[in-house]
């Protein structure tokens, strides 16, 4: 019935519209409690469900399903469970993706940051904190993200009260940072150890990779400055 409702609301939404469309554009919208007809196979073998039901579930449904299965590819568990517990933290519409056990899951994922002692601990906050956050403080509602919270629990010193709730926090805006700047530095190493200039030792490349990846702030320096510098590093023949 949810269906044939859905179907009836779409054909009197599009009602109007049809008559346009196939005026100017010559497309038939078709009336989706009729029953599908697959234009492959003979007419009169009419399918038993109906042309909202194919699109639904044929199409949408299976498109849906591609895309999980390719994410799904893409994505391990480990990842899957680092990128939930971030979510989760996450302060819009209320706390509504707060999850303690996904919180939990990511944060076994670094066992040198939370010991088993700080894991006790951390849960316990965790459960005082969304209670306090969600249904106390009234500060904490509409917030927009991640730097908002942040802000927020400095700004009413909470996060003096919940601290590993708080370095989970820092550890939430931090891994896009960090995650962004490994990857430009690896691609940063293939053009400045490049074939011809394989041979470089680690020093000389980390001393090339630093200024590449932080160009912005060495573009900011003088060249005279750089040069005193180098000059007063040891004694030389020739005055820059």
């Amino acid at each position: 019935m949810g269906e044939l409702e859905t179907g009836r609301g779409l054909n009197q939404e599009l009602g109007l519209a049809r008559a346009a469309d196939t005026r100017w554009y010559n497309i038939s919208i078709p009336n989706f409690d009729d029953f599908y007809v697959n234009s492959g196979r003979s007419r009169c073998k009419v399918a038993d469900h109906t042309i909202l039901h194919h699109y639904r579930v044929d199409i949408f449904f299976m498109i849906i399903d591609w895309q999980v299965q390719e994410l799904n590819a893409r994505f391990n568990e480990v990842t899957t469970n680092l990128l939930v517990g971030v979510a989760c933290l996450n302060p819009v519409d209320s706390f509504s993706s707060f999850d303690i056990n996904k919180i939990l899951m990511m944060v076994e994922l670094y066992p040198d940051d939370f010991d088993e002692n700080i894991m006790v601990t951390l849960k316990n906050q965790l459960e005082t904190y969304i209670v306090d956050v969600r249904d106390v403080d009234e500060r904490f509602s509409n917030l927009q993200g991640l730097v908002d919270l942040s802000e927020t629990l400095v700004k009413t010193k909470k996060h003096l009260n919940y601290p590993f709730v708080f370095r989970l926090v820092k550890f939430a805006l931090l891994l896009p940072v960090a995650i962004a700047t490994v990857e430009r530095t690896f691609s940063a190493m293939k053009l400045i150890k490049s074939e011809l200039r394989n041979r470089m030792n680690d020093e000389f490349m980390s001393g090339c990779l630093v200024p590449y990846v932080e160009r912005k702030i060495f573009n900011a320096i003088f060249d005279e400055t750089i040069m005193n510098t180098f000059q007063d590093m040891k004694t030389r023949r020739g005055q820059l």
